[in-house]
């Protein structure tokens, strides 16, 4: 390499420290996810106000890896024709896309219920909502500490 190719070192360490700063730009952005998500939620519901009953959701209090946390929602519902839940939504209060899964039921399913695993960045609320067949919302929400950032938190 010739000495007229080399970046000079003040040149390559404001090019480092750019970059340095450009990293944390994310974190930035996290601060507003809270009504990124309240705006995802407002796409589904519309302007109808969620309800908190017969609505459970479990995850862990603590997750130790962010990568891999199990969550379950279960509606109460007969699930029958004149009565059924017809959606479930899991939103991430935190997550660089707030919307995490929409699940379709039917009435043949039997139950309103929903089991996967999700990826959580940072230690944050996760919300799920249910909508009936009536088109009303019910809503839980729960905290989960991430201890290890599964999204690069």
């Amino acid at each position: 390499m010739t000495t007229a190719s080399r970046l000079p070192r003040r040149t390559a360490f404001a090019a480092s420290a750019g970059l340095l700063a450009l990293s944390l730009q994310p974190r930035a952005a996290f601060a507003n996810m809270e009504a990124a998500t309240a705006a995802a939620i407002r796409r589904v519901t519309g302007e109808r106000t969620p309800t908190e009953a017969r609505i459970t959701l479990r995850l862990p209090a603590i997750a130790e890896n962010g990568n891999n946390v199990p969550l379950s929602v279960t509606v109460e519902s007969p699930m029958t024709a004149a009565d059924h839940i017809r959606a479930i939504h899991v939103f991430a209060d935190k997550n660089p896309a707030p919307e995490i899964a929409s699940f379709r039921l039917t009435p043949a399913m039997g139950r309103a219920q929903a089991d996967t695993r999700i990826r959580l960045g940072v230690t944050q609320d996760v919300i799920a909502l249910a909508e009936t067949h009536d088109g009303n919302f019910l809503i839980a929400r729960a905290e989960v500490r991430v201890t290890i950032g599964g999204c690069g938190g």
